[in-house]
């Protein structure tokens, strides 16, 4: 197929393609825990590029691809011409030429949007500094797994406006969701992305006010890869926005609390909602295997 699909955005695929992909990952999920063969695509090649590091990033693909009876390649800038000024470009076109669906983890949104415009089989982005639509799959599948539909609901995002809180935006739009974003001023998310999406989203500073009747509360790291430096200023700003039992008083009674992982504890998030046995921030990372597999293998049947 000469124009393969991608997923580096959430709006790369229509609000019924994205519940579709979340119905197949709840499914898939049942279907591995019951000790189901699941191995559809065998020989199909998953090349794995990495330009950040990563845990949950990497084994879940690596693990989700083997779970469909493929091989997943592991290739840093060390060990590649991608890290010794290769042309993105050239790279797509030969990396693609021989796999089958390829993951990239960068810097630059732009480096993903290169390599799909140059690759002759399905690009995922597995995180960019503008966005992680990955994640924001794990995430509305825990949440459909626990809640049902999120549509209509209130959701907040407290802490930094990162590429998740971006994905977020996106996420709003595309399960038709209300977002409250509360960051302190001058971390904010793309204003142009704030203001397509004007109708749904709002920001404010206050993370309390933000937090009023939410349904879910997500946050992140203050610091993202690339911003240690400026972790401690960083730390000074954000001691407001902690998302803790005090914030979740605030919140729906029967609201949900979310993290993408790694977490600083008792930085963004209090230890103690970490550890509550009711939290769902294990299962929502364990979700990134089953619905990455579920998008894998809709960007792998469409490009047969």
């Amino acid at each position: 197929m000469s124009n393969p699909r991608h997923f580096l955005t959430l709006m790369d695929f229509s609000p019924a393609e994205l519940q579709q992909i979340i119905q197949r990952a709840i499914e898939m999920k049942r279907d591995h825990r019951a000790g189901a063969d699941q191995r559809d695509f065998p020989g199909a090649v998953l090349a794995m590029i990495f330009a950040k590091s990563s845990t949950r990033t990497r084994v879940s693909f690596e693990a989700g691809m083997a779970q469909l009876g493929g091989h997943a390649m592991f290739l840093s800038p060390q060990d590649t011409q991608l890290g010794r000024g290769e042309p993105i470009e050239d790279s797509a076109r030969v990396i693609s030429s021989m796999v089958d669906i390829v993951m990239i983890r960068t810097f630059g949104h732009d480096i993903v949007e290169r390599f799909a415009a140059h690759s002759s089989v399905p690009v995922i982005n597995a995180l960019t500094d503008d966005y992680h639509p990955c994640q924001l799959l794990a995430d509305m599948q825990t949440w459909v797994e626990q809640r049902g539909s999120i549509a209509g609901r209130r959701v907040c995002w407290v802490g930094d406006g990162n590429n998740m809180c971006q994905s977020y935006i996106n996420a709003a739009r595309q399960f038709d969701f209300e977002l409250r974003i509360a960051c302190p001023a001058g971390f904010e998310p793309s204003a142009d992305l704030v203001a397509a999406n004007a109708d749904r989203v709002s920001v404010v500073q206050d993370p309390f006010a933000a937090a009023d009747g939410a349904d879910l509360v997500v946050t992140d790291v203050w610091a993202s890869m690339g911003q240690e430096e400026e972790e401690q200023e960083r730390a000074v700003q954000f001691a407001p926005y902690q998302v803790n039992a005090e914030l979740m008083s605030h919140a729906a009674k029967d609201a949900l609390y979310m993290h993408c992982l790694p977490a600083h504890r008792g930085e963004e998030i209090s230890a103690e909602l970490m550890d509550a046995p009711d939290s769902v921030i294990w299962e929502e990372a364990e979700n990134r295997l089953h619905a990455q597999k579920a998008l894998m293998e809709t960007l792998l049947l469409a490009n047969r």
